[in-house]
Formats: structure tokens, C-alpha cells, sequence
């Protein structure tokens, strides 16, 4: 068991010894991939907000347009009884 464990941190040191020496090789053919990951993110975000800015305005309008029929039946149901009282 005890050899295993060491086994587990010869591979591990061995692995991040690699990364070390590969990576600078491999950042500048990576890097236009990265920068390209980037931009679809930021023109994926900006979409969204605008969307999102969208729904709120539709949704804003939509609720006006309740509370205005609304008010409308409670003024409506307020002056129904008045007209029945006065005939």
C-alpha cells in the first residue's frame, strides 16, 4: 500500500513537471483558440443582456397593462352600485 502511494506521487510530480515544460511550448498555439473562446463568451453575454433587457421592458409593459384593467374594474365596480342607487 505504502508503495503505491509513492508510485501516486512519482506520477504526480511527473505529470506536473511536464505541464510545466510543455505548456510555454503549447501557450502560443493555444492562444488564438483561447482569445477565439473568449469573444463567442463576451458576444454570447451581450446577447443575453440585450434579451434580457427586452423581456424586462415587455414584461414592465404587460404589468402596466394589468394594473390599468384592474383599476378600471375597481373604478367600475365602485360606480355600478352608485348608478343603481340613483334610478
Amino acid at each position: 500500500m505504502a508503495l503505491l502511494k509513492g508510485a501516486n506521487i512519482v506520477t504526480g510530480l511527473a505529470i506536473g513537471i511536464g505541464a510545466g515544460v510543455i505548456a510555454p511550448m503549447l501557450a502560443p498555439i493555444l492562444k488564438p483558440f483561447a482569445k477565439s473562446a473568449i469573444k463567442a463568451g463576451l458576444v454570447a453575454y451581450d446577447q443575453a443582456r440585450v434579451a434580457f433587457a427586452e423581456l424586462n421592458e415587455r414584461t414592465g409593459d404587460v404589468m402596466a397593462e394589468a394594473r390599468a384593467e384592474v383599476e378600471e374594474a375597481r373604478k367600475a365596480a365602485v360606480e355600478q352600485p352608485k348608478s343603481a342607487d340613483q334610478s
